[in-house]
C-alpha cells in the first residue's frame, strides 16, 4: 500500500528508467496485488500491471490552503508509485502570503511544475476570474508545447472552466483527458446571480460543457446530485461517470481530548462546549442560518470558532460586531500542521450549502469533522446527499437553511449531553474510516485511470 504524503519533496531524480516500461501487454488488476514498496523498483512483478501516466492540472495546491489543491496533492502522491505523475499548478494565491515556492519538484515519479501567479484584486470575483483566465492560457501553452508527451491529462474546476480546455485540445492535438469537476459552472454564478441564466454567455458555456463532457475519457464527480444534474444537461454520458468522493486521513486526523489539544489551550476553549465552523466561508456557503443560531444562544456558555475566511467572512464578523455577540473567536485559515489540533479543539462541527446549491458542490469539510471524532451538524437543502451521509453514518443531524431555531436547540442539546455527542462522534469517525480514507479513494482513481489506459493499450495493439 502507497505511504502517505510526505508534505516535503525534495529534489530526486525523475522517474527510474527501470520503471518506464512497455504497457501494451499489461491489464489492470486489484489494488491489493499490487507489489510492495521494496518490490517495485527493478521488479519483473511490474511489467504485469498497467501503469499509468497522469498529468493533473489544478490552479491551486501546496503550501496554498485551498482545499482541492490540498487533495489533488494527496492523490499524486498515493498514485506515483504506480507510474508517472506530474501536477500543473500555479504560485500559491488562494490564502497564501508567499508566491516564491519551487516552479519544479521531483518526487521520485512524481513532478510538479508550477507557472507564475497572477494577483488581481484577489478577494474579488474579477481579480479571481482574470487570474483563472491567466492561468488557463499558461497551461494551454504548456499542454501544446508538451502535446507528445502526456498521456491521461485530468482537468478540474480550479478555474471553473479548465474542463473546457480539454476538448478545445483534443481538437488540435488529440489529448485525452479526463473532467475532475469539483463544482459545476455556470450553474453556481447563475445560483449566486452573478450572471442571468438566459445571458449568451450561459449558453456558449453550457454548450461547451456538454462537449467536453462528451469527448471526455471520464468524468469524475464528487456526488449522486451532482452526477444527476450533469445528466440532465447532457443525456446519455451516464456511463461515462464516476461518483468519486473526497476523502481525509484518519491517522492524521484522531480524535484528542480538549485538554490534551494545545490549540484548545491556546484560545481557551477546553471548558466551554465549542461549535466549530472551519473552512471557506464564501458564497455557496449557508452563514445566515448559523449567525442566526449564533444570536440565539449568545446567552449560553456555547462558544463559536471560526477557522478560514471567505466572501462572507468579514459581512460575518461585522456583524457579530455590532450585535454585540460576545461567544465568537475568529482566527484565519490553519496549516496542515496545525489541523489535526485545530479540528479536534471542539464538541461538534458545522458543515454548511446555501439553498440552490445542492448538487453544484460538495464541501471537503465534511471528511475532517468525521475524522476528528466529533458530531457534525450541517446545514443544507432537504434534498441534498448530505442527508443520506448523515442518516448512514449516525453522525449528527441535518438542518434546513432557515432553521436557525432548529440548529440552536440542537446544539443546545448536544452541550447537555456529553454522552451523545461522544457516541455520535465515534460513529461518525468508524463510517469515515469505512468509506473515507485516502487509500481506498485512491484505490477508486488508480482502477479508473488503469482502464482507460488499458483500454487505449488495446487499441494501439491492435493497430500495430
Amino acid at each position: 500500500m502507497a505511504a502517505f504524503i510526505k508534505h516535503s519533496s525534495p529534489q530526486v531524480s525523475d522517474m527510474p528508467s527501470s520503471t518506464k516500461i512497455d504497457i501494451i501487454q499489461t491489464r489492470p488488476i486489484p489494488w491489493k496485488d499490487y507489489p510492495l514498496v521494496e518490490e517495485r523498483q527493478d521488479s519483473e512483478l511490474l511489467k504485469k500491471y498497467t501503469p499509468i501516466d497522469l498529468k493533473i492540472i489544478n490552479q491551486f495546491f501546496p503550501p496554498d490552503y485551498a482545499a482541492t489543491g490540498q487533495l489533488i496533492e494527496e492523490l499524486a502522491h498515493h498514485l506515483r508509485p504506480f507510474g508517472r505523475v506530474e501536477v500543473f499548478t500555479s504560485q500559491p494565491s488562494y490564502a497564501f502570503e508567499r508566491d516564491d515556492s519551487p516552479r519544479t519538484e521531483n518526487h521520485e515519479s512524481l513532478r510538479i511544475r508550477r507557472s507564475q501567479a497572477a494577483r488581481f484584486w484577489p478577494q474579488r470575483i474579477r481579480g479571481k476570474a482574470v487570474a483563472g483566465v491567466i492561468f488557463f492560457i499558461r497551461t494551454a501553452l504548456h499542454l501544446l508545447r508538451h502535446s507528445k508527451q502526456q498521456g491521461i491529462v485530468v482537468l478540474t474546476t480550479a478555474p471553473p472552466f479548465l474542463p473546457l480546455l480539454g476538448y478545445l485540445l483534443s481538437r488540435i492535438c488529440n489529448i485525452r483527458y479526463v473532467c475532475l469537476l469539483y463544482d459545476l459552472y455556470p450553474d453556481i454564478a447563475i445560483e449566486l446571480d452573478v450572471i442571468k441564466k438566459h445571458h449568451w454567455l450561459v449558453k456558449v458555456w453550457n454548450r461547451l460543457n456538454c462537449l467536453t463532457w462528451q469527448h471526455a475519457e471520464a468524468i469524475i464527480v464528487l456526488s449522486e446530485n451532482m452526477k444527476e444534474r450533469i445528466v440532465a444537461k447532457q443525456p446519455g454520458i451516464e456511463d461515462k461517470i464516476t461518483i468519486i468522493p473526497s476523502w481525509v486521513d484518519p491517522e492524521q486526523i484522531v480524535p484528542r481530548p480538549k485538554h490534551e489539544n494545545w490549540f484548545a489551550r491556546e484560545h481557551d476553549l477546553v471548558e466551554p462546549f465549542t461549535v466549530l465552523y472551519s473552512g471557506n466561508m464564501g458564497r455557496c456557503h449557508d452563514m445566515d442560518t448559523l449567525f442566526d443560531a449564533v444570536t440565539l444562544l449568545r446567552d449560553t456558555p456555547i462558544r463559536f470558532v471560526f477557522i478560514g475566511s471567505g466572501e462572507k467572512r468579514k459581512q460575518f464578523q461585522q456583524s457579530v460586531t455590532e450585535m454585540g455577540l460576545t461567544n465568537c473567536l475568529f482566527l484565519p485559515y490553519q496549516s496542515r500542521e496545525n489541523l489535526p489540533y485545530s479540528l479536534t479543539a471542539c464538541d461538534v462541527s458545522i458543515v454548511s450549502v446555501s439553498a440552490g446549491m445542492e448538487g453544484l458542490v460538495a464541501p471537503s469539510k465534511l471528511y475532517s469533522a468525521l475524522a476528528s471524532g466529533r458530531p457534525i451538524v450541517s446545514i443544507c437543502p432537504a434534498n441534498s446527499y448530505l442527508n443520506g451521509v448523515f442518516a448512514e453514518a449516525n453522525c449528527g443531524t441535518t438542518v434546513r437553511n432557515g432553521e436557525s431555531q432548529e440548529l440552536a436547540a440542537y446544539l443546545h442539546r448536544l452541550s447537555q449531553n456529553p454522552r451523545m455527542a461522544s457516541e455520535l462522534g465515534r460513529s461518525g469517525r468508524e463510517f469515515c474510516r469505512k468509506n473515507y480514507t485516502s487509500e481506498k479513494i485512491a484505490r477508486d482513481y488508480l482502477t479508473l485511470f488503469q482502464s482507460i489506459e488499458s483500454v487505449d493499450c488495446q487499441q494501439r495493439a491492435k493497430r500495430a
